[in-house]
């Protein structure tokens, strides 16, 4: 396996797209991905050993410094496998994805507007029930993810047994056991990671269909459809309709300056702003 940092033509997820609204919004964030094939995120809670996998896939090659406009650091590197190379972005590590805090603020719209062409999920395999939490986010973001169960020695030394084959059939995405400070699992990881970015392999994570508040549901089914109609082909129309009831004042600037999709091949911003109505949900 060979892992470095190789400069190369190609571009961001094998496509010359240099000013379609990923690219565009990574290099905001000045992220340069002409040079790289595909672009991974690194996600996950504080205390997952979420740096230790940073450093076991990148090694040394490492480049730090703040996001744009922010004290929040932010570390990227990357490696190459097989004849593809890989842009990797370590996210401020999070509990959630509700844009709280900047540092939820920055993983979340990196996910949801950078769209990375795989985001590992790091977790703790001593604490998955707490971990889980942001799992579940993500998936509600994108389907492309990959989750890093880390820490399986302090797992197994706690009496913990985790079938990650069950895990992996209930999330729906592929689930891959790692202790990577000692470098076990990490090569899986890449492989894994590998095949999901190249389509090989396509993950369907599991996503709540309905809540027990049957006037949520009949707003957010309202507004779902109204935004797949806006947005043809959006992963996420779902969690994008729970994000507006919710009133996140950065979604809904999405939806009106158009930022949530590739609007040059639809319709025109304002009036797809204009089709998105918000339903009042019962108390």
């Amino acid at each position: 396996m060979t892992m470095d940092i190789v400069q190369s033509s190609s571009a961001h997820g094998s496509s010359p797209c240099a000013t379609c609204p990923a690219n565009r919004h990574l290099a905001r964030l000045g992220l340069k991905v002409d040079s790289w094939d595909y672009v991974v995120a690194l996600a996950g809670n504080p205390n997952t050993g979420k740096s230790t996998v940073f450093n076991a896939l990148t090694g040394l090659r490492q480049h730090t410094g703040n996001w744009p406009g922010k004290t929040v650091a932010r570390a990227e590197g990357g490696f190459q496998f097989g004849e593809k190379r890989y842009k990797l972005v370590d996210l401020p590590g999070t509990y959630s994805l509700l844009a709280a805090s900047v540092d939820e603020e920055i993983a979340r719209d990196f996910i949801l507007f950078g769209a990375p062409d795989v985001t590992v999920i790091v977790v703790d395999a001593t604490r998955l029930e707490r971990n889980l939490n942001l799992v579940l986010q993500v998936l509600e973001i994108t389907d492309r993810a990959v989750v890093a169960l880390n820490l399986m020695d302090e797992a197994t030394r706690h009496g913990l047994q985790i079938d990650d084959r069950r895990l992996a059939r209930d999330l729906g995405v592929p689930v891959v056991p790692t202790v990577a400070r000692r470098n076990e699992g990490i090569r899986e990881l890449i492989n894994t990671v590998a095949d999901v970015a190249s389509g090989e392999i396509k993950p369907r994570p599991h996503r709540i269909k309905s809540t027990r508040d049957s006037s949520l549901d009949r707003a957010v089914n309202q507004l779902v459809d109204q935004i797949e109609d806006a947005f043809p082909g959006l992963p996420n129309a779902r969690w994008v309709a729970l994000r507006l009831l919710d009133g996140d004042e950065q979604i809904t600037r999405a939806i009106q300056d158009g930022s949530l999709g590739d609007l040059s091949r639809g319709e025109q911003v304002q009036t797809v702003a204009e089709r998105l109505v918000l339903t009042e949900v019962g108390a």
